[in-house]
């Protein structure tokens, strides 16, 4: 259902004389709702309102400056709405640090990735959770648990005892997204996973997201901006706009086409309205 069609109340029948059951479902795991940002004059989100149900993965579009990595900060702790609440797993929260976010299971891998070049894989699949053999670390027991975990997950690491920064940027996405779904978030927000990607980088990445899908364990909420990479992937998307969702569909109802002819013509609108100011 898009957001600019108006849904009846819960309980009444829309127009095919079906029983109308709200947007936001029972097995939802995530919710935004009403939630408003400002910074000073900017008004970076108005009335944003967003969910995800278990096991869904949702990509969230729009222009540079729409508001996606504000939202993705919100839903992860990193800052607090101005309005509006959020809701995980049925119950209201206020998020009051990115490691109150992450004890609820909800956690974000960024673009720079957090990971430190210098150390192994292994230590930074353990980065922060080290697991420690008084006085010593537990080097043994991270590295056999690193190489079952990536395995499991197919991602194709060579040796784990290799650094980081010998690896590819699909290799080291890929790591990031595995740490952070072996700490046992529920809930993963990646921003931008396939940013500056070569083909045969993003396809590692897009072959992982392919993975948890199909286990259904991890809900994702996907920000990007390649929409062929987000509706092969993606079970629903998410249009963001000047602060707002203007577009909520599955995407096997919707195209690349019909997403650009949305973002060109909003081009074409804020063109017309320079020119008049201008004139």
């Amino acid at each position: 259902m898009s957001l600019d069609q108006p849904a009846p109340p819960a309980g009444q029948d829309d127009s095919t004389g079906r029983e109308f059951t709200s947007a936001l479902e029972d097995d939802d795991v995530l919710r935004a709702e009403h939630v408003s940002k400002r910074f000073g004059a900017v008004t970076a989100l108005v009335d944003v309102n967003l969910h995800l149900r278990k096991g869904e993965i949702l990509g969230l579009i729009g222009d540079n400056g729409a508001g996606k990595s504000t939202l993705l900060k919100i839903l992860c702790g990193f800052q607090r709405p101005d309005a509006g609440r959020l809701i995980v797993n049925g119950e209201e929260v206020q998020l009051r640090s990115v490691d109150h976010a992450r004890a609820l299971g909800v956690d974000a891998v960024y673009q720079d990735l957090a990971l430190i070049n210098q150390l192994s894989v292994y230590h930074n699949m353990f980065l922060k959770r080290e697991k420690v053999h008084w006085p010593l670390l537990a080097n043994r027991g991270m590295r056999r648990a690193a190489r079952n975990y990536l395995d499991e997950m197919g991602v194709n690491i060579p040796s784990v005892d290799a650094q980081v920064a010998s690896l590819s940027g699909g290799q080291r996405q890929a790591i990031a997204i595995a740490r952070t779904v072996y700490s046992e978030a529920k809930i993963l927000l990646l921003d931008e996973p396939l940013a500056a990607m070569g083909v045969k980088e993003a396809a590692i990445i897009m072959e992982l997201v392919r993975d948890l899908k199909r286990r259904r364990e991890v809900s994702m909420i996907i920000i990007a901006h390649n929409y062929g990479q987000v509706l092969e992937v993606c079970d629903r998307v998410n249009l963001l706009q000047h602060g707002e969702i203007t577009l909520d569909k599955q995407s096997k109802d919707t195209s690349v086409q019909e997403l650009n002819d949305i973002v060109v013509e909003e081009y074409r609108r804020a063109l017309e309205q320079r020119q008049r100011a201008a004139s």
